[in-house]
């Protein structure tokens, strides 16, 4: 089994990341390893903390079979990774909120008055905002736990890929998510490299910048 090294030096971390498509399948990541990235990934900023994202990790024999004729071209990604990560957006984030916000007064980072402050401002503009409004909302945070994720398993020593081509309503039907809560945002395929991912070239930021 191949030796997995884990990077310390964010730079590194960030220059190193790489899309590969090719894993080698001897390299299994374990559950408690998975849960620590994910749970390094989900501190990544949230709007009001409402944490929508929410997440499958396809990893057994049966759930890859699954996804695969679902995955269109990235085939590779799922026969050969440790994992696929499935990220959804729940458009019903806003049930979650008080229990995040107790669980923020219990470990003393707001008494309970801001709390309920906080609650009773920002719950009536939640209610009144329309499925439009709420699918832009989880696609930020989605987005920001999705990269946020890719780094984090660089630096365990991980190598991933984000994968956008693959039928978006097969895939949420097929692992139990509800078509009309969740909002499928992309898949990950997380292990290490057998092939190593190429490096790219990047527009200058004289060419996407404006300065004001």
């Amino acid at each position: 089994m191949s030796t997995v090294q884990k990077v310390q030096d964010f730079m590194e971390v960030l220059k190193s990341r790489r899309s590969v498509r090719y894993y080698d399948p001897s390299v299994k990541i374990s559950h408690e390893e998975m849960t620590q990235m994910l749970e390094e990934a989900t501190l990544a900023p949230s709007s009001v903390n409402l944490q929508p994202w929410r997440f499958a990790v396809i990893e057994s024999d049966e759930a890859k079979a699954k996804l695969l004729p679902l995955a269109k071209f990235n085939g590779h990604q799922v026969e050969t990774s440790s994992a696929v990560l499935a990220v959804f957006g729940d458009l019903e984030f806003k049930e979650f909120a008080d229990e995040i916000f107790t669980k923020a007064v219990e470990l003393g980072y707001m008494p309970q008055e801001i709390k309920e402050q906080q609650l009773g401002s920002f719950m009536p503009v939640l209610d009144g905002m329309t499925q439009e409004m709420k699918r832009d909302w989880v696609l930020i945070d989605a987005g920001l736990v999705s990269m946020q994720f890719m780094l984090v398993a660089r630096a365990h020593g991980y190598d991933t890929n984000p994968i956008g081509g693959y039928d978006k309503a097969k895939v949420t039907e097929a692992f139990g998510f509800d078509p009309a809560r969740h909002v499928p945002i992309m898949l990950i395929s997380i292990g290490k490299a057998a092939k190593e991912g190429h490096s790219s070239s990047r527009l200058d930021v004289a060419r996407t910048t404006e300065w004001h």
